[in-house]
């Protein structure tokens, strides 16, 4: 039996294969080979067109099709990972009635701050576990206001994984967990929260029908099984954010473990037993994948929009001829602290740490004497790195306190450098571990479709590669993470 996995990303559609009777990674693919855009109409603004995505996923799929390496009509579940907080409106036809406002978008922030207080902090973190921020509801009101004629045209409210399943299945579900990190869910009463629908004047009926994460959410249609080379008898069944996707395919499903991703944004994802919240909403709690009204199990995550994005801006503008590898080998022949070059990598959108403010990306202290290649590359990993040191300190709030972060070996955590940072910074190891958001997405997939008895099951056999422990380079690096520190609180 083969398992399907995809992961809408921000950067590219990750497409897997996985052999459901031995959990292993038959193939793997992305597309397209360049790195999709982020539309930026207006300062603060961040968009994506969902018919995009799903041209992607297309061609993902024919290209690990085409490649020879499995029989597509083996497959039997699709699983679905997603850019987390986007928005997707469909009219009655199904048809995208106007760009997706994703994650990263920073233009609601003034709808969710209103709601805040006109809700009540006390209803709000009891209920919501979140201020309604910058996330889904609020953007979905600032569509409202400002669109009026594309809302009056709403009949349906998606998150990203929602409509990638409405496109394979002419079917919509949602989950607790996907409305969780929209800030529609109420935790207290197991329901899309009445008072704040009824606040920003949304209709109930624009939600899809609520399933578990791990469920059937439709059966493929005849026309993309033609199209596609697949059996028609392919179910989706999983859809989870990229976040508690990737913790859940890390092993991280219960109180006390932590996982760690760093791609377009970088994460720290903490597994809770208790409705937990940040009084200070700078990191945010959401349900995770296991999450049922008889098990709470509630994912807290700290979130660094500016991460992988940094990288990718130095490498366009100013190394285009180099590969990320290079770019990476470069790193290491700068000393730690990059020889006083100081990088604030926060330039992709508000950052929900100081709570919403956007405040830029900065390179301070350059020196065209003392800095070159390997420290412009080196201070900007460093960046990136500490800023992630920094909200896992900022975690102690909601009572998570890592000892250990898991994480899979790739992107930024290809990079010794980066890697190294975080550990000799915070004195915490990382777990590098042979997975990523798509195979995640596929052995969700199996769980849903009931080939595996539980999620335990699924993850049992995961590869821990290498362990990246504090070393030799630890006071030197904590020297300059205060350095860092304190250099940006000053300028808050």
């Amino acid at each position: 039996m083969l398992l399907c996995g995809i992961d809408v990303g921000t950067s590219s559609i990750k497409f897997s294969v996985v052999d459901g009777d031995n959990q292993q990674l038959i193939y793997s693919c992305s597309f397209p080979d360049h790195e999709n855009d982020i539309s930026s109409p207006e300062l603060g603004f961040a968009e994506q067109e969902p018919e995009h995505w799903w041209y992607c996923v297309k061609q993902a799929i024919l290209k690990g099709n085409a490649s020879g390496n499995y029989n597509p009509k083996d497959i039997k579940s699709i699983g679905i990972s997603y850019q987390m907080h986007g928005l997707v409106v469909l009219d009655a036809n199904f048809q995208v009635l106007r760009p997706s406002i994703i994650w990263c978008d920073s233009r609601a922030s003034s709808f969710g701050e209103a709601a805040y207080q006109a809700l009540g902090v006390d209803f709000c973190q009891s209920h919501l576990l979140n201020s309604p921020g910058n996330f889904t509801a609020a953007k979905l009101a600032w569509v409202k206001k400002y669109q009026p004629s594309i809302y009056d045209q709403i009949a349906h409210v998606l998150l990203p994984g929602d409509f990638i399943a409405c496109r394979l299945t002419e079917t919509l579900t949602t989950s607790a967990s996907a409305l969780s990190e929209g800030i529609f869910w109420d935790f207290k009463n197991q329901q899309i929260s009445k008072e704040l629908i009824d606040y920003f004047g949304f209709d109930v009926t624009l939600f899809p029908e609520v399933k578990p994460v791990f469920s059937s959410h439709g059966q493929i249609t005849a026309k993309v099984a033609d199209e596609l080379g697949l059996a028609k008898e392919v179910i989706v069944s999983y859809k989870a954010g990229d976040q508690p996707n990737n913790a859940f395919s890390l092993g991280v499903l219960d109180p006390g473990e932590i996982a760690t991703t760093a791609g377009t944004s970088g994460v720290v994802y903490g597994v809770s037993d208790e409705l937990k919240f940040d009084p200070l909403n700078r990191v945010n709690s959401f349900a995770h994948v296991n999450y049922h009204e008889d098990l709470v199990r509630i994912g807290v995550l700290m979130c660094i929009n500016g991460t992988g994005i940094l990288n990718r801006w130095i490498k366009q503008n100013f190394f285009p001829s180099n590969s990320y590898p290079e770019m990476n080998q470069i790193a290491t022949r700068a000393r730690v602290g990059s020889n006083g070059l100081l990088c604030n990598p926060f330039g992709n959108g508000a950052e929900r740490i100081f709570n919403n403010k956007q405040i830029g990306a900065s390179f301070q202290g350059l020196d065209f004497n003392r800095h070159q290649q390997a420290e412009i590359i080196r201070s900007a990993q460093e960046g990136i790195a500490f800023s992630l040191v920094y909200g896992i300190e900022l975690m102690a709030n909601v009572g998570i306190r890592p000892t250990l972060l898991k994480a899979g070996k790739a992107n930024m955590y290809l990079s010794e450098v980066f890697t190294e940072s975080i550990v000799n910074a915070s004195q915490v190891s990382v777990e590098l571990m042979e997975t990523d958001g798509a195979y995640g997405a596929a052995i969700g997939g199996g769980v849903g479709l009931g080939h595996f008895k539980s999620t335990n099951e699924a993850v049992s056999k995961l590869k821990k590669l290498e362990t990246i422990r504090p070393n030799g380079n630890s006071e030197e690096t904590q020297t300059a993470y205060e350095h860092w520190k304190q250099n940006l609180l000053n300028s808050l």
